[in-house]
């Protein structure tokens, strides 16, 4: 067998989940055809009275086989295989022979789906245990009955909670909820399934969901149920803004199930399953999902030079951030800093963040411990000179970083990497003084950096491809999705960003209103309108970008092909800094800091906008931040900053929010058409500006019908 093997136990037939050449187990037809012989062997065994699903694997089961899914295209192609999976579990839920689920490791969409058609869930205690149904993130739902078993096993609402954000239950929490009945130590999980599978044999468990008193008002009355519907079909729109079709199928399954009964919601959920598998937004999200993953593989591993200790430079929030996420992937760091206090401020920043796992249960008290006792923080170079790779996350100043650079190289080893993390400042020029400019290279990291997947590596013409690789080692090790690009003003991300916000800048010196804006990004997909990503990141941050070399590289364009606003330094020099002041585009509460939702400081109209509103269709402004930003990455693919389409669309979506629902920029313009993406453009630039001409590149691809993706 390819996916299972069958051991007989003490009377307990003990299925061995096993896919054979692969790490994890993965769902796919041919393993559903092969589970529904081995349980069919089993139904006929006199000999055995019981049964326990069991992963020889790190994991239980890692989900659905996406590469199965990718190809349909047709309504109804999907459904056949849908059925066939829906009679396997509910063969399994109505087993007259108690099946248990013994998990350790990861049960995430299909994996959990078929845990819960089981009679009984005994899990490890392990930190890599956890349980999520995330289809929802990929377009999808969960598509093996979970839909209708869950929110009978946990109610509706904690159910709807967990499929609609697609988040990850530990252990003690899973416990808690109901949605497994045990845990135990690794040692005993066979054992104590064993035990628990023959103990239920002839017997039956009734449960009844672990409801909190509010959830049983709401979920055991009509009136109940229709307001929590109507409660989480409000909240969808106001995350999504209607550009992701599965929430709402997700809920429209499980309120089919709730109103008429099991039978119509499984038979809706496989409808609504099959519409998914064929719409173009859950194309886009898996296409990212598998981008993502191959990243996770280093093409130059076999040059890249092992690293035994990483040094940091510079304990602010980015350099606690950084050594984080070295901590929790073994690789061991020194921080050093020259205040003590921004060091105490490291410590309690990565004991917070450490903190917070563990009361989430995904670390345990004494890795977390372990991982304070194994962090060094000083004041000097000591130790310095056994480093592999220096990570410098100190104040954006050229001529600071480039002391920093002079001053390591004079106490490091010659092998050492010397790695800058900055947004904005050429690596080139940081370099300009190096000894070694062959092992000096940008790390963009983005902020918070644990919680931020994408790591932005920065080469010059003088990178050795040893450092290219080493770094890329280290990025993926952190956990990072690393693209690698050429060294330029604003590299890639920063580059294709400012033109965006420096167009929501020009509209509002035109006097399109500031809500405005930020609600038309919000629709279009982003996470946050540019108005308040200015606020949030500082208008300080931003009025230094706009002094420095990314905007004379604009300006290299000619005055009509680039148009700069001045509001943002207006605003900066009159001590406007965002949020970190309270003082910016938005008002904020003085005692807590917290943005006061859709209110406008009404000094930025009094003293900076005095002008007359206009009325600006939102399709209009919605073109014109989506598209500024569009043209600007096939510009970087065309000059070769980029090193291809997918890292351009991996590095817009998990660094800046673009709209993952369109898969990306070149994506996004692969779905509508070059063609249709020059029109627009050039209609843009007839209304509003030069500075919105389509890049060459893509006239080109226009004129020839290409894509970027195959």
């Amino acid at each position: 067998m390819n996916y299972f093997s069958l051991e007989i136990q003490d009377g307990v037939g003990v299925v061995w989940l096993d896919q054979q050449n692969e790490k994890v187990n993965v769902i796919s037809p041919q393993m559903i055809e092969e589970c529904a012989d081995v349980l069919q062997q089993i139904a006929g065994n006199d000999q055995i009275v019981a049964i326990v699903l069991i992963s020889r694997k790190k994991d239980f089961v890692a989900g659905a086989d996406l590469d199965a899914i990718l190809p349909i295209t047709t309504l109804g192609e999907w459904a056949a295989v849908s059925r066939r999976g829906h009679a396997l579990l509910h063969f399994i839920e109505h087993s007259t022979k108690p099946v248990v689920a013994a998990i350790s490791g990861a049960a995430m969409g299909g994996g959990l789906e078929i845990a819960l058609a089981c009679h009984y869930r005994i899990v490890t205690d392990e930190t890599h245990t956890v349980f999520a149904l995330p289809e929802v993130q990929l377009g999808l739902l969960p598509g093996g009955g979970g839909t209708q078993r869950l929110p009978k096993l946990i109610g509706v609402a904690a159910a709807l909670d967990m499929m609609l954000t697609g988040k990850k239950i530990y252990p003690a929490k899973a416990l808690k909820m109901g949605l497994v009945d045990r845990i135990v130590n690794p040692y005993i999980l066979l054992k104590a399934a064993k035990e628990q599978a023959l103990a239920m044999v002839g017997k039956k468990i009734v449960r009844k969901p672990k409801l909190s008193l509010q959830d049983r008002l709401l979920e055991n009355n009509p009136i109940g149920r229709s307001i929590l519907f109507k409660e989480a079909r409000k909240k969808v729109q106001q995350q999504t803004q209607g550009n992701y079709p599965a929430p709402y199928k997700i809920i429209e399954c499980v309120e089919a199930g709730v109103l008429h009964g099991e039978e119509v919601g499984y038979t809706t959920e496989i409808e609504k399953f099959d519409e998914l598998v064929c719409h173009p937004v859950s194309k886009q999200l898996i296409n990212l999902f598998f981008a993502m993953n191959n990243k996770k593989k280093n093409p130059l591993s076999p040059i890249a030079k092992p690293i035994s200790q990483i040094g940091i430079l510079g304990g602010g929030f980015m350099g606690a951030g950084i050594a984080e996420v070295n901590m929790l992937n073994n690789l061991p760091t020194i921080i050093k800093d020259i205040k003590p206090a921004t060091l105490s401020g490291a410590k309690k920043q990565i004991w917070n963040s450490l903190s917070a796992k563990v009361k989430r249960r995904s670390l345990s008290a004494y890795q977390a411990e372990s991982y304070m006792n194994q962090l060094q923080t000083q004041l000097t170079y000591k130790g310095f000179e056994q480093v592999d790779m220096l990570i410098e996350a100190v104040f954006e100043d050229l001529t600071i970083k480039q002391k920093v650079l002079a001053e390591c190289e004079a106490i490091t080893k010659e092998s050492c990497i010397f790695a800058t993390n900055t947004s904005a400042l050429p690596i080139g020029a940081i370099a300009e003084k190096s000894q070694r400019p062959e092992q000096v290279i940008g790390m963009h990291y983005f902020s918070p950096v644990p919680k931020m997947p994408l790591l932005e590596i920065v080469i010059t013409p003088y990178t050795a491809e040893r450092v290219i690789a080493t770094t890329l080692e280290v990025g993926i090790r952190q956990g990072k999705t690393c693209i690698v690009v050429k060294d330029g003003p604003g590299f890639y991300t920063t580059r294709i960003l400012s033109p965006m916000l420096n167009e929501a800048l020009l509209m509002m010196e035109e006097g399109v209103d500031i809500l405005q804006i930020d609600q038309c990004a919000q629709k279009a997909g982003f996470p946050v309108g540019p108005v308040t990503l200015m606020d949030e990141v500082g208008i300080d941050v931003g009025a230094h970008v706009v002094t420095g070399d990314l905007v004379t590289f604009f300006q290299t364009r000619g005055q009509e092909a680039f148009k700069q606003s001045q509001l943002i330094s207006q605003l900066f020099e009159a001590g406007y800094y965002g949020r970190k002041n309270r003082k910016g585009f938005y008002l904020y509460d003085p005692k807590t800091g917290k943005k006061q939702k859709g209110k406008i400081n009404p000094s930025i109209y009094a003293d900076f906008l005095p002008g007359a509103k206009i009325e600006m269709e939102n399709k209009d402004i919605r073109n014109r931040l989506l598209l500024m930003m569009t043209n600007e990455a096939v510009r970087c693919l065309e000059d070769g900053t980029l090193q291809s389409p997918t890292d351009g669309d991996l590095g817009a979506v998990l660094g800046l929010g673009y709209p993952p629902f369109t898969g990306g920029p070149f994506r996004y313009i692969d779905s509508l058409g070059a063609d249709k993406v020059v029109k627009r453009l050039e209609d843009l630039a007839e209304r509003f500006g030069k500075r919105f001409t389509p890049a060459t590149l893509l006239y080109e691809y226009a004129e020839q019908n290409m894509r970027f993706h195959g």
